[in-house]
């Protein structure tokens, strides 16, 4: 059977997730790092954005269809739940982080660090301070879910902690971020509990600031 090829960067979240999937399933992949705008990702995402897949003959993009196609085409463990209940639960934190969370955790707050439209390149404190509530109104919201289980899902580890992990890793790299978690009582402990699976440390990027696009 052909390997999965990932194709995107490890510093992207959403190539992080993918590969999380992988890990988590032991699925035997390969992950090709290319540059954001690369031919081989415009060859199957029409707007050039990462990650995408080649598997043989399937060739995929988006994340969330990526992580669908790889828990149906392998055994378990699975991180989409069979439940039609739970997998609706999965479906929809996945869709609020990726709708609502990721612009303003990773869009605004953390870009106006890694990219800052200030004509010094500083970062941008007055796009920081006008994201913060919206930030930490997110962070506590997210505080809520985890705090009966230490899941965003029933009691099971799913693709929706997989695809907020890598988020939540970066909105720690910068002082505010850091702190407005820091200061919640269960989505810390569910962010250090998670942090230690063997999915996510094989698969935390290099140093460095992280991709800017899907």
């Amino acid at each position: 059977m052909a390997i999965p090829e990932i194709i995107g960067s490890i510093r992207s979240t959403y190539t992080w997730a993918v590969c999380m999937v992988c890990e988590e399933k032991g699925i035997e992949y390969v992950l090709t790092e290319t540059p954001l705008r690369a031919p081989e990702i415009f060859a199957i995402h029409p707007l050039g954005r990462m990650p995408v897949l080649r598997h043989g003959d399937v060739e995929l993009f988006e994340s969330k269809a990526i992580a669908t196609y790889l828990d149906r085409s392998f055994p378990a463990p699975h991180i989409f739940p069979s439940d039609p209940y739970l997998a609706a639960l999965t479906e929809q934190w996945v869709s609020l982080v990726n709708t609502v969370m990721d612009r303003t955790m990773i869009r605004t707050y953390l870009f106006a660090y890694i990219a800052p439209k200030t004509a010094d390149g500083a970062p941008d404190r007055e796009a920081i301070e006008a994201v913060m509530p919206a930030l930490r109104e997110q962070i506590g919201i997210l505080d809520k879910a985890v705090a009966g289980t230490c899941y965003l899902v029933g009691d099971h580890f799913t693709f929706a902690d997989i695809n907020l992990l890598p988020i939540l890793y970066r909105v720690q790299q910068f002082p505010e971020g850091a702190q407005a978690i820091a200061a919640t009582t269960d989505l810390a402990r569910y962010y250090h509990r998670h942090a230690a699976r063997p999915s996510f440390k094989r698969t935390i990027p290099p140093p460095g600031p992280p991709r800017r696009d899907k």
